[in-house]
């Protein structure tokens, strides 16, 4: 069974090794400090910033993430979630973990009155 929690301080040593993944996929090498600055400033203020999804297996081991922010829509004069990150380990690919964590994004957004939702997931991995 999987498991999907906002990512908490103590979470960020299961997460890093998840968002340096995603980085490589896409060919970039943002600083580990960088990466854990951005997840902090996500952690101090999200109902303002936004959130990270931290996906875990049945033995508790973090298997995906999916990071959502909050912005603007001057077309629609309206608030909306933006899902920038999705990840899911190679391993735990094709088990509805990455389905799993885009449903939450999207109950997330729903949660929080967000009229619209924009998903900015432009490539999938092997």
């Amino acid at each position: 069974m999987t498991t999907i929690e906002v990512a908490a301080e103590p979470d960020l040593p299961d997460l890093l090794p998840l968002m340096r993944g995603y980085c490589d996929f896409y060919e970039v090498a943002p600083s580990d400090e960088a990466l854990l600055a951005m997840s902090r400033a996500l952690i101090a203020d999200p109902a303002r910033e936004g959130l990270q999804l931290i996906a875990r297996d049945a033995q508790g081991k973090a298997i995906g993430f999916a990071t959502i922010f909050w912005s603007w829509s001057t077309s629609h004069a309206a608030r909306i979630g933006i899902m920038n990150d999705l990840f899911v380990e190679p391993a735990a690919r094709g088990t509805g973990v990455a389905e799993a964590l885009i449903e939450e994004c999207v109950e997330r957004a729903r949660t929080r009155g967000e009229k619209y939702w924009v998903s900015a997931v432009i490539e999938n991995g092997p």
